[in-house]
């Protein structure tokens, strides 16, 4: 069945960065679109990124030019570099296969706090 599992969330301060990861398995990786979502404390999910099976990314308007979405096909793997970050980027990160109401996996945590 469809897995995928995040990690790289941590704790960092304001103007830091981290890499998140996505493994993945059960699925073609390579034919299928993918995305990352968040939830902040209190809120709801909220899309961060797509990334096509050609590499085409699309960004929501909070995070263009500070993240970047990738996929590496020959490791099944999806990542997300954040940089500049911001308290306000605070949330579980989650990864998504499809869309962004898709399958995702239980989430790694980030917390930008000083």
């Amino acid at each position: 069945q469809v897995q995928l599992v995040e990690s790289g969330g941590g704790l960092v301060q304001p103007g830091g960065s981290l890499r998140l990861s996505c493994t993945t398995s059960g699925f073609a990786f390579g034919n299928s679109g993918m995305s990352w979502v968040r939830r902040a404390p209190g809120e709801g999910l909220e899309w961060v990124a797509s990334i096509g099976v050609g590499g085409g990314a699309t960004y929501t308007d909070f995070v263009r030019g500070r993240f970047t979405v990738s996929r590496d096909n020959s490791k099944n793997m999806l990542y997300l570099q954040m940089n500049s970050l911001k308290t306000e980027d605070t949330a579980v990160y989650y990864c998504v296969k499809g869309g962004p109401g898709g399958t995702r996996g239980q989430g790694t945590q980030v917390t930008v706090s000083s």
